[in-house]
């Protein structure tokens, strides 16, 4: 089994490349590969986005590589293998982002990127925050409500459907941390940089079967 994480010069994959492969090592996962080139991507049999930075800057340079958005989508959409955006990753799941300028993402969960309303908080959102559990999913076993997560970021996801939002923290009001439906799953915080609560999650990834 391969684990390919995405690198479209949106953000440092080392401290994600070392947990999927700290992970993959304790849970027999097979192999962890970072890459930009569509054919392995064709191949993967599951797909990590990771992203940090603006919204616009980092789908132009996704989709701005010949042909690798559409090896992931075609591996996410039609091969349906298991997906996991992080970060920004999460928030390309979205119908459009609103950073500078509209722009639209993957459309896998509907919904907008919006800045965080949080009256008396500073912005960006960065640090320890506690997650409230909405709704049971495989990858979230052994996570419960007060585990905490590491975020950073100064936009969230507006999700359309109710249903597709797995949990929120609170931050002066909910902000989505954790979105998902069928094969697709996408995480506002850094699982990598997340201890114990954040590799869990990682190793339920890569052993799930939707």
């Amino acid at each position: 089994m391969t684990t390919v994480l995405i690198d479209y010069d949106s953000g440092n994959l080392h401290s994600a490349q070392k947990a999927f492969e700290r992970m993959t090592v304790e849970f027999g996962g097979g192999d962890v590969v970072v890459t930009s080139d569509p054919d392995v991507v064709a191949r993967a049999d599951r797909v990590v986005l990771p992203g940090d930075g603006a919204f616009p800057h980092c789908r132009g340079e996704l989709f701005g590589r010949t042909a690798l958005a559409e090896a992931i989508a075609d591996a996410v959409t039609t091969r349906a293998v298991p997906f996991l955006g992080i970060c920004v990753g999460m928030q390309m799941l979205a119908t459009t982002g609103h950073e500078y300028a509209p722009t639209p993402g993957f459309d896998w969960i509907s919904g907008d990127i919006r800045p965080i309303n949080a009256p008396g908080q500073k912005i960006p959102h960065m640090g320890w925050n506690d997650l409230v559990i909405e709704t049971p999913h495989p990858v979230l076993d052994g996570i419960k409500t007060g585990d905490h997560a590491y975020f950073v970021h100064s936009y969230a996801m507006d999700v359309a459907n109710p249903d597709e939002r797995l949990a929120h923290v609170d931050y002066a009001g909910d902000i989505t941390a954790i979105v998902g439906r069928d094969n697709i799953l996408g995480m506002q915080f850094h699982p990598e940089k997340s201890q114990n609560t954040g590799l869990r999650m990682i190793g339920n990834f890569l052993r799930w079967r939707p």
